[in-house]
């Protein structure tokens, strides 16, 4: 059992780049970005629950791990960046603290390192089962229309948010509200102190007006980048600005090993 996704060439010897969606995105979500980045061969994954890899379920966070470490081998990746938005930030950041082989570096949008707090946690998984039980039984447009109503999703104009919820409401809700309850932030061990011990290259991004997930930002043990003209969905808003902070960090990081 492997992820599906998307690959593209770039030059012998780079390493590949592996991008990660959010919830109830895809492999396409990352492309803007990542054609910017034509040296460097590409991997854009579709998560289980969605798109081409909507039959896949995963039991929780070691599973979605151990289904990516999979994923990397049948695609004979040795060395490789992870970058992660929101849901696959998370997903991103856990797998890089189980150290696996071939890891280079990280770069994480929006993606929260986890909750400290067992009433919080509590909260979060409430909160999580009414939107999977909203998922499973509604309209996928209603709940979208809903979801973007969030106070993270602020800085998104009208039409952005109407053209979110025309593609998200492409999905398939049972699945997608699978993936939401097996790896919710509730059930997400807290990654900050093994981040803090890591061994790799870590760069996170936030865009300029998301508060919330600057200041989770300034909780972990990284380097920042605030995107600027952005919210939460920074590669989204302003592609531009995300690709050329990676191509930055890229040629800063990676230089030795070419």
């Amino acid at each position: 059992m492997i992820l599906s996704g998307v690959q593209q060439a770039g030059k012998p010897g780079y390493p590949w780049l592996v991008f990660l969606h959010g919830f109830s995105g895809d492999c396409r979500e990352w492309q803007g970005v990542g054609e910017r980045l034509r040296d460097y061969p590409r991997l854009y994954l579709d998560l289980p629950g969605h798109g081409g890899s909507r039959n896949l379920g995963v039991a929780g966070f070691d599973e979605m791990s151990r289904l990516l470490t999979q994923t990397l081998i049948s695609y004979n990746i040795l060395n490789f960046w992870l970058i992660g938005y929101s849901l696959g930030g998370r997903i991103a950041m856990f797998h890089a603290c189980q150290q696996p082989k071939g890891l280079l570096g990280l770069t994480v949008e929006g993606g929260h390192p986890g909750l400290q707090d067992a009433d919080a946690r509590q909260a979060r998984l409430a909160s999580d089962r009414r939107w999977a039980a909203r998922f499973r039984s509604e309209p996928l447009d209603n709940v979208f229309a809903d979801w973007y109503q969030q106070p993270v999703f602020a800085s998104l104009t009208d039409a952005q948010r109407e053209a979110l919820i025309t593609l998200r409401s492409q999905n398939d809700g049972a699945m997608l509200a699978m993936m939401l309850e097996s790896t919710s932030l509730a059930v997400q061990p807290d990654l900050r102190t093994a981040l803090s011990a890591r061994d790799f290259s870590f760069d996170y991004f936030y865009g300029e007006g998301d508060e919330k997930f600057a200041a989770l930002a300034a909780e972990v043990n990284a380097v920042r980048h605030a995107i600027p003209n952005a919210g939460h969905n920074a590669h989204r808003e302003n592609p531009d600005a995300v690709a050329a902070s990676l191509a930055q960090i890229l040629r800063l990081r990676i230089k030795d090993t070419l």
